[in-house]
């Protein structure tokens, strides 16, 4: 039988990840609450919010990012341009999760050992603006194999920090 592991008793050991997330003009509060739980679960060095609806004493936000508004690191920001030029001039390699005619399948991507992440994630209908895809040194998006050719914002930003911090975890195993 098996004995349900709590906060305190799991067997995971903290490991910080140089990922920065952009969530770029997302309109769900419940979406920027996940946000931040899969800031939190992958350790990634910031969460950068920009847009209108970023409202973070939201109910529905703060119900699904339970603590972590509280000890994730985030900011937010009025000039994403401006925003994302200051880490790029920090050595930051910028990734836009999108489908595009140029988007490379996520699993595809290179990244170098010790590679400082920013990824942007769009607007949940409109996806992310055309002025930051073209800044991108890639384009990535999730292969699907149904009908649709989208998911949900959260889940995406989940797979993406899934498939780049396992990529990251490779080179500490070398």
């Amino acid at each position: 039988m098996s004995t349900q592991r709590t906060h305190d008793s799991s067997p995971f050991s903290e490991k910080k990840f140089p990922i920065i997330l952009v969530a770029e003009n997302l309109q769900s509060p419940a979406n920027i609450g996940s946000l931040f739980r899969l800031a939190d679960a992958f350790q990634i060095e910031k969460l950068i919010l920009f847009g209108n609806n970023v409202d973070l004493s939201s109910n529905r936000l703060r119900r699904t990012a339970r603590s972590t508004v509280n000890f994730v690191p985030h900011e937010i920001t009025e000039n994403l341009q401006q925003t994302i030029q200051h880490y790029v001039a920090q050595n930051y390699k910028l990734y836009c999760l999108e489908i595009t005619d140029k988007s490379i399948p996520l699993e595809t991507i290179e990244l170098a050992e010790n590679e400082k992440i920013i990824l942007v994630l769009g607007e949940e209908n409109f996806g992310v603006n055309k002025e930051i895809l073209d800044q991108a040194n890639a384009t990535v998006h999730i292969n699907m194999f149904g009908k649709n050719s989208s998911m949900n914002v959260a889940q995406a930003g989940g797979i993406a920090l899934y498939e780049i911090t396992k990529k990251l975890l490779a080179f500490q195993k070398k």
